[in-house]
């Protein structure tokens, strides 16, 4: 399995009536499927261009797209900010970027950072769930083996993620998912300095191997026709069940509960989790 291919979609989770922390007031032009991509004329496709005001002028956030000062390098690395795309090379239009999927009935940039990709990373931390005598426990149905994975529920809306977060300007995406792993399931941010220094051993340990399962765009309800969500998703597997996996996990950060979830087909995740997972069901052959 090529861990590059991109996910074949017409992405629906950017494509509610509203957009996310809006309180229902930013509405999404409705379009069907056949509507998305941007190679199929849409002359009456004229969306709302919206920019959450509280983004504007954060030192981690892009300028106005009209800020002549704003001279932004598409589609290469940009001093420290990646726009690379993990899908090649993206259009700009009337100087901003097109979302690479296809119209979302949202014009501008949302609630994300920045102009175009927005990178994130995402750990997938797994072991297998285990019956009363510690051997991996069989579904029933499948009569294969139920993988676990570390599961955060994220604090804006409630629902149960990958325990991810946005790569910082010039960080490499293995510092992202160690950083966003120890903030989200293991509450490094309110560990004492022992705790801490015992938990990052551990975690830069486990860390040390991984294998990328995804590379590239995420249906996000955030993402908006000029910036989208984009992630590196790694598997980190506890085998034995001893290391990471005998680890007593503590909400932290965003999330507001973490758990060991049991991975099925029937688990209704953020964004575009669930394919993730399901790669890394089959990666290692687990019940789905």
């Amino acid at each position: 399995m090529s861990t590059v291919r991109l996910m074949k979609m017409i992405h629906r989770k950017c494509r509610s009536a509203f957009y996310p922390r809006t309180n229902d007031t930013i509405a999404r032009i409705q379009i069907s499927d056949n509507q998305v991509p941007w190679t199929v004329e849409c002359p009456d496709y004229k969306p709302t261009c919206y920019t959450s005001p509280h983004i504007l002028g954060q030192p981690w956030a892009d300028p106005r797209i009209d800020d002549p000062n704003f001279q932004p390098k598409w589609n290469s690395i940009d001093g420290s900010i990646n726009r690379k795309s993990h899908t090649g090379e993206y259009t700009i239009k009337e100087r901003r970027p097109l979302n690479p999927v296809g119209r979302t009935g949202l014009a501008g940039r949302g609630i994300l950072g920045r102009w175009g990709p927005n990178h994130a990373a995402d750990p997938i931390v797994t072991r297998w769930k285990r019956n009363n005598i510690s051997d991996p426990e069989l579904h029933p149905e499948s009569n294969k083996a139920i993988l676990q994975f570390v599961a955060i529920q994220r604090r804006d809306t409630g629902e149960w993620a990958i325990p991810g977060g946005m790569v910082d300007p010039g960080e490499v995406v293995t510092a992202t998912l160690k950083r966003e792993f120890l903030e989200e399931a293991l509450n490094s941010l309110e560990k004492q300095p022992e705790q801490l220094a015992e938990s990052k051993e551990l975690v830069n340990n486990f860390f040390s191997t991984g294998e990328v399962v995804y590379k590239g765009y995420v249906d996000d309800p955030r993402n908006t026709d000029n910036a989208w969500m984009e992630t590196v998703a790694m598997n980190f597997h506890d085998e034995s069940g001893t290391s990471v996996g005998a680890l007593q996990l503590c909400a932290g950060d965003d999330a507001v509960n973490v758990r060991w979830m049991d991975i099925s087909k029937d688990l209704p995740l953020y964004a575009s989790h669930s394919d993730m997972i399901l790669k890394v069901a089959e990666k290692h052959n687990a019940h789905w």
